[in-house]
């Protein structure tokens, strides 16, 4: 089975995420707007028992901090994928290292760059189109975070959630 870890934003962050992804993202359906910490990898049922432990571990050494949105950017030319930049922290960082160390490690295609998602696959002249106007948006938002979900993948290709691990909690 195919797992991933997210942050997901406030509901009003979703919101504005969303209103740019029922446009230009053809995953819309398939998963609310996130901000991806441990990219998808594969688990057995025995397997992913091992992965909750560490993932608690992780979550009770971890405490809550703020995430800041500053504006809409893009990651081309590499590829066509528009995001609501999240600013780096420390935070956030060690967060991301402490997923991918011990018994969570797991090679990477990417190197680890915050951001939610709000268009993908998006033809050349289209992302230039709408680049180019989405880049000029104020979207300055701060909130704090406090958990993190475990994620699984089901067979119509969404992602729905399988544990919500809390900071520091027990």
């Amino acid at each position: 089975m195919k797992f991933g870890v997210v942050l997901f934003p406030s509901k009003q962050l979703q919101d504005v995420a969303n209103s740019y992804r029922k446009r230009y993202d053809p995953n819309y359906a398939l998963i609310a707007p996130h901000l991806t910490v441990k990219e998808a990898f594969e688990a057995s049922e025995d397997e992913i028992q091992e992965v909750v432990k560490a993932l608690r571990d992780v979550a009770n050494r971890t405490t809550p901090f703020t995430l800041q949105v500053t504006r809409v950017s893009s990651f081309s030319p590499v590829n066509n994928v528009l995001y609501l930049k999240v600013d780096r922290n420390n935070a956030l960082h060690e967060l991301y290292d402490n997923l991918h160390t011990g018994a969570l490690s797991q090679e990477t295609e990417y190197a680890f760059v915050p951001h939610i998602t709000i268009g993908q696959k998006l033809s050349d002249d289209e992302h230039l189109d709408v680049y180019s106007q989405l880049k000029l948006v104020d979207v300055a938002h701060e909130e704090e975070v406090d958990r993190f979900h475990l994620l699984y993948q089901l067979e119509n290709e969404t992602w729905t959630v399988f544990e919500t691990f809390r900071f520091g909690k027990e």
